[in-house]
């Protein structure tokens, strides 16, 4: 039987490149015939990142695994922040088309299958049809996410004609396709942050409808109710076949010292007493803030260990908190957060909710405080606190891109209450986020739900190269 060749063209971002590492690796090893090219495009200004990129690919590469980089494009200028993305993707279309060309004009060539393109590279599916192969959209958030971008994007096509304002002052509450519970407006308005970040992404969407199918990083004893809906539109399929993770690869953007020293330190703490506190890669806080939290931890004499970006992580904290709290904690820079996380010294992570945070917490079976900051990790808060009952509230509505002077600062005295709380008084939600932790590898397991949704993805895939 002939080979069979995807593409694979992930965001330029860390988290969601690793992300689509794994899923290559899980798809190559799962069919012998399979094989994976993955391009990469370079962004135009050297981030901390970009070295990373580039040791992850060197060191994933296999045989049938390996990495193209793109030629780099310029950025337009005047670009705002917020649609970086969208000309960085649509500058690498003819790239992208003459790399796949050479790819497959060799005589022994594999058979070109499709494309896996990431959320933000939809786009792509342009250069898919000229070589009449399918798109299938590797989505790195949650079910319930991408279900409630269809939702708002009918909205605002049909009856709110294209205006995000009127929309958004409609109702209090919105609907989340698949979910028992409302969601608040202003959970929402958190994601809409400007008119052309707004466009682009209702744009994407829009796309969106064109793929073949969505391979999304969850699983279906988490998400049931957006997926079962996802089952009954006349949308793209839906594969549940996460919780896919990083969890063998160390992150090489801490020292192999100071992860020792960490896990040292874990190593000397009773059993589930240590609450980690981690924003991902770009969450950070105000003084103003940020002291609030350094009041609650030391009032609350709870083990901690508190990750902070800012460079050295002390120079942002009150003066003497360091001395005071060496007893019963310790601030370090960027987190092995898995490591922490499996540690069996943790007992609780106050997090940002980052999609892939959520997976790694009810893997570990570590129960969440939740502090959302931007893009949708509100509603990731929410569904885990409200819909599944799976976390505590710090906040479900935080936004970091809220002027400082405007920002509702959460005081001291809740945030200790909440890790008092997690720490010690949410029995019911510990148990029900081991019930998940089981489930979650229950479902990567041969025979669970992800692992099928993963064969039938692979199925689509062969079948379309035998025609």
């Amino acid at each position: 039987m002939k080979k069979v060749e995807l593409i694979f063209i992930p965001t330029p971002i860390i988290g969601h490149l690793t992300s689509a590492v794994e899923l290559a690796h899980l798809l190559v090893n799962q069919h012998p015939r399979l094989s994976i090219t993955i391009f990469i495009i370079k962004i135009p200004s050297p981030t901390r990142s970009t070295s990373l990129i580039r040791s992850l690919c060197s060191s994933s590469a296999t045989d049938r695994l390996r990495f193209i980089t793109l030629p780099e494009q310029p950025i337009p200028e005047g670009t705002k922040t917020t649609v970086t993305l969208k000309p960085l993707v649509e500058s690498q279309k003819q790239n992208v088309s003459d790399a796949v060309a050479n790819l497959t004009s060799a005589p022994d060539s594999p058979r070109l299958a499709g494309f896996v393109v990431d959320m933000f590279c939809i786009t792509m599916v342009d250069v898919a049809n000229q070589f009449n192969v399918p798109t299938f959209v590797f989505y790195t958030s949650s079910a319930s996410f991408l279900a409630l971008l269809f939702h708002l994007q009918e909205l605002y096509d049909g009856e709110f004609n294209h205006d995000m304002d009127q929309l958004l002052n409609s109702a209090t509450e919105f609907t989340v396709p698949g979910f028992k519970n409302p969601i608040p407006r202003k959970l929402i308005s958190t994601i809409f942050i400007d008119r052309e970040a707004t466009e682009w992404v209702h744009d994407l969407t829009r796309r969106f409808r064109e793929a073949s199918g969505f391979l999304v990083n969850t699983f279906s004893e988490l998400e049931s109710g957006p997926i079962n809906w996802f089952a009954n539109q006349n949308l793209p399929p839906v594969y549940a076949v996460g919780p896919i993770l990083n969890l063998k690869k160390r992150n090489p953007q801490i020292g192999e010292s100071d992860r020792e020293e960490i896990l040292k330190w874990l190593d000397e703490q009773p059993p589930s007493s240590v609450i980690l506190l981690c924003f991902g890669s770009l969450g950070t806080f105000n003084e103003s803030q940020t002291k609030e939290i350094a009041d609650a931890l030391e009032r609350s004499r709870v083990r901690f260990l508190w990750s902070i970006r800012q460079d050295p992580p002390a120079s942002v904290l009150p003066e003497g908190f360091v001395d005071r709290t060496a007893g019963i904690g310790k601030v370090i820079g960027w987190a092995p957060q898995v490591e922490i996380l499996e540690h069996p010294a943790t007992g609780g992570f106050v997090s940002h909710c980052g999609w892939n945070s959520v997976l790694e917490s009810l893997w570990n079976g570590v129960a969440v405080a939740t502090w959302p900051m931007y893009a949708e990790q509100q509603l990731n808060a929410f569904e885990m606190v409200v819909e599944l009952g799976l976390a505590v509230e710090v906040s479900l509505d935080y936004s970091m891109f809220v002027e400082e002077e405007a920002a509702a600062v959460v005081t001291a005295e809740e945030i200790e209450a909440v890790i008092r709380k997690l720490m010690e008084g949410s029995d019911e939600i510990k148990k029900a986020v081991m019930v998940k932790s089981e489930e979650s590898k229950k479902a990567i397991m041969e025979g669970g739900s992800s692992f099928n949704d993963l064969n039938r993805f692979i199925n689509v895939i062969v079948k379309y190269t035998i025609y």
